[in-house]
């Protein structure tokens, strides 16, 4: 089995942006922009307590937040906002495919949590992501894990997700098409639709102004041409 090195590892927000958007991807990923706006300020502030690398135990759950992730196998490296470690009490705990934790008894069973400002979309896209994160426990841990969880601010409610064949392969296909846009090195066209309304980068994609063609680095540099010299205009 091939593997990765680290400077081929691909950032697992980067798989939630091009299942959202190619064209946001290329923007952030290729082009290296960025902007902030309410709704990336407020997912910002959603995340913060799960960002604190705090860990906690709570009887028979062991609470990992900001627990950094990776896969070589996959080419991936982030974070999980949470990993809970649920204590297996079954009788034939032992054969199953919990993990053994340090200065804890027992088979523990990991399961990734993620959590999104908003609420369920109708596109796998945080399942996406998630199931990423999923993919470099199983490899760390070297364990099976079945399920994660969604936590959306506006529900206030955990999403159960589980890791099927189909969603999996989802994923796999979302990696693999980002190496290969990374490769071509081109910034997706833009093509409006009603969620640009409410992206960050709106003002700097320009979904409805720019040609399709062009990159926002290529757009932004022709207008600076096309800008009038000094002296244009001036009596000599």
């Amino acid at each position: 089995m091939s593997m990765f090195t680290e400077d081929d590892l691909i950032p697992i927000s980067a798989l939630q942006h091009f299942a959202f958007c190619e064209r946001q991807w290329g923007l952030i990923h290729l082009e290296g922009l960025w902007a902030e706006n309410r709704l990336t300020v407020e997912g910002k502030q959603l995340h913060e307590r799960a960002d604190s690398d705090e860990t906690q135990v709570r009887g028979d759950v062991r609470i990992a937040r900001g627990q950094r992730i990776r896969s070589l196998v996959h080419g991936l490296v982030g974070r999980a906002d949470i990993v809970e470690f649920h204590k297996d009490t079954s009788p034939s705990a032992v054969e199953q495919n919990g993990i053994e934790l340090n200065g804890l008894e027992g088979r523990w069973n990991p399961i990734p949590i993620e959590y999104k400002r908003g609420r369920v979309k109708f596109k796998p896209i945080d399942e996406i992501q998630l199931c990423a994160q999923a993919l470099c426990l199983e490899e760390m841990l070297e364990t099976a894990i079945d399920e994660g969880f969604l936590f959306y601010g506006k529900t206030r409610r955990r999403h159960p997700v589980t890791f099927s064949p189909t969603l999996r392969q989802l994923t796999t296909d979302c990696i693999e098409n980002i190496r290969h846009a990374t490769i071509l090195g081109k910034t997706p066209s833009a093509s409006y639709q009603k969620e640009c309304d409410n992206c960050s980068l709106y003002d700097l994609c320009m979904p409805k102004a720019i040609e399709q063609s062009q990159s926002v680095r290529e757009y932004l540099n022709k207008s600076v041409r096309d800008l009038p010299s000094p002296d244009d205009g001036m009596i000599s």
